[in-house]
């Protein structure tokens, strides 16, 4: 079942009623949105879980948290155009997915403890079990799924 939230977000319930499927939203490229980002995946991460079987660990909504940050931050640093946060959430694991404009692919980084910030795909590597990274006819893709152990 799909609806349109209050904000503009298009929302999937689960078949069952229980919980929200996937929920995404578009936002303007601005510092603000992250902090928005953040407080939508908390939201999400909680009415995701209702009516599931096992309550989600407070580590794993760290994570989820923190990659969207991280995902989020690349997209107003680097990116171009609205900002579509896609977040879907199965028993085992949530689905992180941002999209911006441009075209232009993030290079992943060795990892330089003295090199000072632009630690964000390493970061969300290792909180992931996989990082995908697309170019699409009109921006890029980069979705992570974060365990839900």
């Amino acid at each position: 079942m799909s609806e349109t939230g209050l904000n503009g977000s298009s929302i999937q319930r689960a078949p069952d009623g229980t919980g929200l499927r996937k929920v995404s939203v578009t936002y303007r490229r601005e510092a603000l949105c992250i902090a928005d980002a953040r407080h939508c995946a908390t939201e999400y991460l909680t009415m995701s879980r209702r009516g599931r079987r096992t309550p989600l660990r407070e580590s794993s909504a760290e994570a989820v948290q923190l990659v969207v940050s991280e995902l989020m931050t690349n997209a107003v640093k680097y990116g171009s155009g609205p900002i579509e946060l896609t977040l879907e959430c199965t028993e085992e694991a949530v689905t992180v997915t941002v999209r911006d404009s441009d075209t232009t692919l993030p290079t992943p980084r060795p990892a330089d403890p003295a090199r000072v910030g632009q630690h964000g795909l390493e970061i969300v590597a290792a909180l992931s079990q996989a990082v995908d990274i697309h170019r699409e006819p009109s921006g890029k893709r980069v979705s992570a799924r974060i365990a839900l152990d």
